[in-house]
C-alpha cells in the first residue's frame, strides 16, 4: 500500500505533536535497533525519529534501513526528523482518510 498526498498531509499533522521515540545515533541502525522499532511501530503506528548530530550514516540510508526492515512508509523527512507509518495488524488506531 503506498500513502496518498492526502494521507501524508493528515499523518504529519497527527506527527506534528509527538515527541522522536527513537534516536539515531554514532551506532546507526543496527538488527537490534530495527526490532525495537518494529515493535513500537506495531503498536503506535505513528513514530518519529531524531537522527543526531553525531550519526556517521545519511538520513536516505537510515530511511532505507528502517523502511526495508520494518515495512513501514516514509511519511516525511524534516530537518534531523523521520517520520515513518505502518498500518498495525493488531492495534490499529489511525484511520487514514
Amino acid at each position: 500500500m503506498t500513502l496518498t498526498g492526502k494521507q501524508k498531509r493528515y499523518l504529519r499533522s497527527l506527527a506534528h505533536h509527538e515527541k522522536p521515540l527513537f534516536q539515531v545515533g554514532k551506532n546507526g541502525v543496527t538488527e537490534n535497533f530495527v526490532e525495537q522499532f518494529d515493535d513500537v511501530l506495531e503498536k503506535r503506528e505513528l513514530v518519529k525519529v531524531s537522527v543526531l548530530q553525531n550519526c556517521m550514516e545519511d538520513k536516505d540510508s537510515i530511511v532505507e534501513a528502517l523502511v526495508a526492515g520494518t515495512g513501514s512508509e516514509l511519511v516525511q523527512v524534516m530537518g534531523s526528523t523521520i517520520v515513518l507509518y505502518r498500518e498495525s495488524k493488531d492495534n490499529k488506531e489511525i484511520k487514514l482518510p
